[in-house]
């Protein structure tokens, strides 16, 4: 029977601080399967590149999970963007590794150079793999364009993997959709299941309880917007619909960031911040945007609980699990109407979808939901029941599972189904 899993994260760490550089939704992807695989009876091991000579080796987080930090490269941070000439260095260990230590009867590849350390540990060792993307390089080229700094060659690695992965994870019907017709997948190797959030660490909090815990007003109107602070997501949209709120009859509501690569907001430790004040003082908005900085994952639900409104305007979004997270403590979602933010937003029920990069369509529903307390307050209640049917780490662990026995013969019943959640 399965039972011995490598989970291979080339850049993201399960144990890194989410939402710093190159650290987000992979890490609290890889980091919560990895746990549920365990609760499930498994073996795991996951196996990702050490950025930081004190890490140790083998990091042993509880019974039934270890944490391998792989020498590839310098033991210090590298950009992602730069790191495709490491893995040939990162495979020659994890091979190693698995001769030495016992074999896997399965990989969880993570990102496209997880994906190409599994292939050729597939093709040395014999190993099935498969494969969540988690961003696929021919998407983030039509929205980044010359922003994009990933190697050319990211392309036709992509494809060689969905050619040769024995089972790929599509995290959302879009993500399917790209597969298929970007890079033609064969549609009998993917399973659609999406990402999740953890039940004990994400609950609805008292918003006068929230507020009066992290400093703020009990009657301030609160935005929020929480994640990596980069520009694909969007942010300046929020600054934008602000600016556009300022006009009508006086609603000032204010915008509170949570993220950056520090603690502190330091523009120039997140250069980010620097475009995003700048952009708020043009609009004359400044004094209603607040940067908070980084913030450790225990401490999120608060502020989450204290918004009125979750704002997540990306470009684009491969899946996004804050607007689960959002949901789960009970504050309505007004996200992008792209990737797998509209399939968790529910429009009209859990939150609103608005296309992105449009401040003018974005400051509308802001002003509406204000305007309409009860809506507010159902979005609210709503959003929780949604999140706690279909997206929690356990459910989702369960079905990546059930993918993986069908992925190596074991005749299952898969637990997930997109229709149900659509």
């Amino acid at each position: 029977m399965l039972r011995r899993i490598a989970v291979i994260s080339d850049h993201a760490s399960p144990l890194a601080a989410a939402g710093g550089v190159d650290s987000g939704g992979q890490n609290i992807y890889v980091a919560q399967v990895a746990r549920h695989l365990v609760g499930l009876g498994y073996q795991v091991d996951v196996f990702t590149r050490r950025d930081n000579p004190l890490l140790a080796e083998v990091v042993q987080c509880g019974a039934g999970l270890r944490v391998i930090h792989v020498p590839a490269g310098p033991p210090e941070f590298v950009r992602k963007e730069d790191l495709l000439p490491m893995m040939q260095e990162f495979a020659g260990y994890v091979e190693k590794f698995c001769t030495r230590d016992g074999p896997y009867e399965l990989i969880h590849a993570n990102f496209f150079m997880s994906g190409l350390v599994a292939l050729m540990l597939k093709q040395k060792l014999g190993i099935p793999f498969v494969i969540t993307f988690h961003a696929l390089g021919r998407v983030r080229r039509q929205y980044q364009r010359e922003a994009d700094q990933f190697p050319p060659e990211r392309i036709d690695i992509e494809d060689c993997i969905v050619e040769n992965a024995d089972g790929i994870i599509a995290e959302c019907p879009q993500d399917e959709a790209d597969l298929l017709s970007l890079y033609r997948a064969d549609p009998a190797k993917i399973s659609v299941i999406p990402c999740g959030f953890d039940a004990s660490e994400f609950w609805p909090i008292a918003k006068r309880f929230a507020r009066k815990t992290l400093g703020l007003a009990p009657d301030l109107p609160l935005l929020l917007s929480l994640g990596r602070t980069v520009p694909r997501k969007g942010i300046d949209n929020a600054i934008f619909a602000l600016a556009r709120l300022a006009h009508k009859d006086a609603m000032r509501p204010t915008l509170m960031v949570v993220g950056g690569n520090s603690d502190l907001p330091d523009p120039a430790l997140t250069p980010e911040i620097a475009r995003l004040r700048t952009i708020a003082q043009t609009q004359n908005v400044a004094d209603q945007v607040i940067f908070v900085g980084r913030r450790s994952r225990e401490l999120l639900k608060l502020y989450y609980s204290a918004a009125d409104i979750f704002i997540t305007t990306p470009w684009y979004e491969p899946f996004g699990i804050t607007p689960l997270e959002a949901m789960a403590c009970g504050t309505p979602v007004i996200g992008s109407d792209v990737g797998g933010i509209k399939f968790s937003v529910m429009d009209g029920q859990t939150g609103y979808l608005v296309a992105p990069n449009q401040p003018d369509a974005l400051a509308e529903r802001i002003e509406g939901l204000y305007r309409q307390p009860d809506r507010l307050k159902e979005f609210g209640r709503n959003g929780i029941r949604r999140v706690n049917r279909n997206f929690t780490w356990r459910g989702v662990t369960g079905s990546i599972a059930c993918f993986y026995r069908q992925v190596c013969g074991e005749t299952v019943e898969p637990q997930h189904r997109v229709a149900a959640l659509a």
